[in-house]
């Protein structure tokens, strides 16, 4: 399957080429360009292709009324560009691509291993989001470059950020929160505040058009996100890991960066505790995690331990792995989104009945 076989390649290539050497940065960007290529100019893949396929049906009869309520209005805006351009619908996956894989970019280049950081986004981040969540995906993206911001410590910056992202996907308001943290205090006071800005700011998402429509359909309800406790279960043991091994040489060794690491890590374990409340809200929310889970596992070889350290650096590699063969062989719906693989990048697929059936 092309799936398992380019993670197989992917976690091979990084496993094989750990340190500093030549082979590893010249590799980086020719990943990162198939990777976008892989997600971009897909053709009918993903389980949301229909259903943005429909937002872009609609975009001429809906979208001033969103952009009106101020409800996801960037999203909209690039739907109707895109329809007023007479772009098609493919452009659609491309901009939303573009716009990940450039935050991804942004955040890779802060770390010491940009290429393992990137590998390591592949079998849950990449395959589930700019291949089928194209809309959190993008904020997603926007929220990488924010975390860049939250490093650097310019608050302005980082809140703007996260207010553009919100603009893609509501749910990604939810890190204005941590608008207090971004001036580089880190201190108990500071942690009181942005969990007192929680609250309200709960509060204003659950009065959101989007939210209060994803949590009439998720919460309570009984509909579930397949693989949702697996996915929020590798992120809690990922911020257990990290405060049992991590923490105190984290703080030492890269301190410009402790504590968005320290946040995500306490994030990653409160994830958990929404699942009894909806496995689709708990998985959604773990999504923004995964860049931060990346950050802490790429950056295990630079670490000294006492014992096993080449357990520590392969052990992540094998548990993302068997996790996305379990999830592509076990899942019905990984078969039903995502097989065949087809781009339209050498002309229409095999089995297309019109040519023109592409730009519909």
């Amino acid at each position: 399957m092309i799936y398992t076989t380019f993670a197989a390649f992917l976690f091979i290539l990084s496993l094989s080429t750990l340190g500093p050497n030549r082979l590893r940065r010249q590799a980086y960007f020719p990943v990162l360009l198939t990777m976008f290529v892989f997600a971009a100019f897909r053709y009918k893949v993903g389980c949301d292709w229909s259903g943005y396929y429909y937002q872009y049906v609609a975009a001429d009869y809906v979208a001033r009324d969103l952009i009106a309520e101020l409800n996801e209005p960037l999203w909209w805006i690039i739907v109707e560009w895109i329809k007023a351009g007479d772009l098609g619908y493919p452009a659609l996956n491309i901009i939303s691509s573009a716009i990940f894989f450039a935050g991804v970019h942004v955040l890779a280049r802060r770390q010491p291993d940009p290429l393992g950081f990137l590998v390591l986004l592949f079998p849950i981040l990449v395959v589930n989001m700019p291949m089928s969540g194209i809309r959190q995906g993008a904020a997603i993206g926007l929220i990488c470059i924010a975390f860049a911001a939250f490093m650097d410590r310019r608050p302005i910056r980082f809140a703007a950020l996260v207010l553009l992202a919100g603009g893609l996907h509501t749910s990604a308001l939810v890190f204005m929160v941590l608008v207090p943290l971004a001036t580089g205090t880190y201190s108990k006071g500071r942690l009181l505040v942005a969990a007192g800005l929680a609250i309200p700011g709960l509060l204003f998402l659950a009065g959101g058009y989007s939210t209060g429509l994803a949590i009439a359909r998720y919460i309570g309800t009984g509909i579930d996100a397949f693989g949702a406790v697996f996915r929020v279960g590798v992120i809690l043991v990922s911020g257990v890991y990290f405060f049992v091994f991590l923490n105190k040489k984290w703080s030492e060794k890269y301190p410009q960066d402790h504590s968005l690491v320290n946040m995500g890590g306490i994030a990653m374990i409160f994830a958990i505790f929404l699942l009894p409340l909806s496995s689709v809200v708990a998985d959604r929310f773990a999504y923004y995690l995964i860049p931060i889970q990346a950050m802490i596992f790429a950056r295990v070889p630079f670490f000294a331990f006492k014992l096993s350290k080449w357990l520590h650096v392969i052990l992540p590699y094998v548990a993302l792995m068997t996790m996305f063969v379990g999830w592509t062989l076990a899942s019905p719906l990984f078969e039903q989104c995502y097989l065949p693989y087809d781009t339209w990048l050498f002309g229409t697929p095999k089995g297309s009945i019109l040519k023109e059936e592409l730009f519909l």
